[in-house]
């Protein structure tokens, strides 16, 4: 899921004159965020989100869909406000996950539909399986970061994850097996 996001960010090529060549952006930790849906039972919508993401995207503005996004986040680093919850899901129920266990993204191919938007085609490898995954990705704002002084990027990409795909199909269908993913990325150029 974390690749997820940085694939989001490659979503930089639209709408820019400012660039001539690929530019290298680094994603933004503090400021990059992939948030999960299901269905509980019928009962509820739960969430949760992932956290520490790495990645980089490298953005050609002349030929956006050579660029490319590669992304990565640790599965531990996963938050549902429930403790217990977040134990359960690294438990062998789910991604049986052990300390440096990670998620990644890295796109394969860049549809652009418009001045803003893309959509992003990448292999998603979690827990032990590669599925080639498609995000709905728009652009939210390029430009210089009022503070850093640098250039900045900043995405929004859903998708749907099928959860048993991943062999992290425990409980389903009563708990749901479709998750909503909702990514939303910041990445930073170099000066």
């Amino acid at each position: 899921m974390k690749n997820l996001f940085v694939a989001a960010a490659a979503v930089a090529v639209f709408g820019s004159s400012a660039f001539a060549e690929a530019q290298k952006y680094t994603l933004d930790s503090s400021h990059s965020q992939i948030v999960f849906s299901y269905n509980h039972l019928g009962y509820s919508t739960t969430y949760g989100m992932f956290s520490g993401f790495e990645g980089e995207i490298m953005f050609d503005i002349d030929a956006p869909a050579s660029s490319s996004v590669i992304v990565s986040m640790p599965v531990m680093s996963i938050f549902t406000g429930w403790e217990q919850r977040d134990g359960h899901f690294m438990s062998g129920d789910f991604f049986g996950a052990s300390e440096g266990d990670m998620i990644t993204f890295a796109s394969t191919g860049i549809e652009v539909t418009g001045d803003d938007t893309a959509l992003i085609t990448g292999d998603l490898e979690m827990n032990g399986v590669t599925k080639s995954v498609v995000l709905d990705a728009k652009m939210n704002q390029v430009g210089d970061h009022p503070m850093a002084n640098k250039p900045w990027v900043g995405f929004d990409a859903t998708t749907t994850l099928v959860r048993s795909e991943f062999n992290l199909g425990a409980f389903a269908p009563f708990i749901g097996d479709e998750v909503q993913v909702m990514i939303s990325i910041e990445a930073a150029g170099e000066s």
